[in-house]
């Protein structure tokens, strides 16, 4: 491992878990990569750099369409989560709120820019606040591109949006909200929420995956306060924005994936950009104080016993401040030997197993539910059944929870399960908006 911060830069380091040996013409390999920065978000809003850095920036989005009047609650609950976000605000930090509906308004400022969060313009955004009501449609597209103008209106070096919808995306196709969602990608990170149970899960959590964003349900209206104060508290831990994960490969090395695995699953194969000769950046947005885990799997070309090679170079890298390259922040190794050692090279790195059954865990929880809202029972049951024994197995508590209130566990060790009768729509949700959330390997 190498670290090539300086003091006026968030540290960031990156350990390498991985068994290196491989049998003679073996070709897979496969690491856990742990990235872990630290210092990141405790210097408030401003972040590093030279004198005159940007800061950070934060536009609210709150659905205001007719549905949000039923029952009133909702309305009431986004006025309140919107008023607590803007109440946590760093003075300094660049701000605005849109109300969405089948357009999207400015509710404050209003004049096409961001306000600067003082006691004043926090005050004058809550009064601002108390005259949202509901009415209209719903065409997100909108909302989020109104948003990237907002943001691209100020020097901002963080920018980020949090967007609260109770419906499905109805007045505008879904070619119109990808489109929106292009556009928005690598300008923006998002976190979005849906509250009730009228929402599309998919929609709500492919925003904000397009987005690099956290995407949950608040089934409940008078949790919404709680929970935008939290996602606003995390914007607030942000110490350094567009990091991504550098992937060098040598001549002959093929990249089989590369996804993140913790805190969540979310695959970056296909959001490659390249970055030089064998080179490729994914992205992974911004970071405070955090440690994720991402997974790299290499195909190396065959070799005999006794021979090694480096299979991947793999880095943190970050804009400049000053507008210079991309300055590296940490790298690690990924390595191949071959062996004829069969204990060595058969070895499974505990790292890696734990992983890989996790990634399995997220995708057989959402084939079980599609499985179920088919009509398919006893395809939903087989892969409800292997969810319950993969979440037992590595001790993934809150997901087996969840799906015991959609199946019922008859013994979780061998992923015997029967589909419960009747499910509560907001359990059904929950199981499948959080299914990617992984619980973390013990070291």
């Amino acid at each position: 491992m190498a670290n090539f911060s300086k003091s006026t830069v968030p540290q960031f380091s990156v350990d390498v878990y991985q068994n290196e040996f491989l049998p003679e013409g073996g070709r897979d390999v496969s690491a856990i990569v742990t990235v872990t920065a630290t210092g990141g978000g405790t210097s408030g809003h401003r972040l590093y750099g030279p004198s005159g850095a940007g800061t950070a920036g934060v536009v609210i989005m709150v659905d205001c369409s007719g549905s949000m009047d039923y029952p009133s609650t909702k309305m009431r609950g986004a006025r309140e989560a919107t008023a607590a976000a803007v109440d946590t605000l760093r003075d300094g930090t660049s701000f605005a709120v849109v109300a969405g509906t089948h357009v999207a308004k400015e509710v404050y400022p209003g004049d096409g820019r961001l306000a600067v969060a003082d006691a004043r313009t926090r005050a004058e955004a809550k009064e601002a606040l108390r005259r949202l009501s509901a009415g209209g449609g719903t065409a997100i597209g909108t909302w989020l591109r109104l948003a990237d103008r907002l943001l691209s209106s100020a020097d901002l070096t963080i920018r980020h949006g949090i967007l609260l919808t109770d419906g499905r995306n109805e007045h505008e196709s879904p070619e119109e909200l990808r489109a929106a969602l292009d556009v928005c990608a690598g300008r923006f990170t998002c976190d979005a929420r849906g509250v009730g149970t009228d929402w599309e899960v998919k929609e709500v959590t492919g925003i904000a995956s397009a987005l690099l964003g956290t995407a949950d349900i608040v089934a409940d209206p008078s949790a919404l306060a709680a929970d935008f104060t939290a996602m606003m508290e995390q914007a607030m831990g942000k110490g350094v924005a567009d990091v991504a994960l550098r992937l060098w490969t040598p001549v002959g090395v093929e990249i089989a994936y590369v996804k993140q695995v913790a805190p969540t699953v979310e695959d970056l194969t296909g959001r490659r950009t390249e970055a030089g000769p064998r080179a490729g950046d994914y992205p992974t947005g911004s970071w405070g104080d955090e440690s994720r885990d991402y997974h790299v799997s290499v195909r190396v070309p065959r070799a005999a016993v006794g021979q090694e090679m480096l299979a991947a170079r793999v880095s943190l890298i970050a804009p400049d401040p000053a507008g210079g390259d991309p300055r590296p922040l940490s790298q690690g190794l990924v390595r191949a030997v071959w062996t004829d050692d069969l204990a060595m090279s058969t070895s499974i790195n505990p790292q890696v197993a734990h992983y890989t059954g996790q990634a399995e865990l997220a995708d057989v929880i959402q084939q079980g539910l599609d499985a179920r809202k088919s009509g398919d029972h006893d395809g939903a049951t087989a892969k409800l059944g292997r969810a319950v024994q993969l979440a037992a197995a590595s001790g993934n508590a809150d997901t087996a929870k969840l799906l015991s209130k959609v199946v019922d566990v008859v013994d979780a060790a061998t992923g015997t399960v029967r589909l419960k009768a009747k499910v509560a729509d907001a359990d059904e949700m929950t199981l499948e908006t959080r299914s990617t959330k992984t619980v973390r390997v013990k070291r």
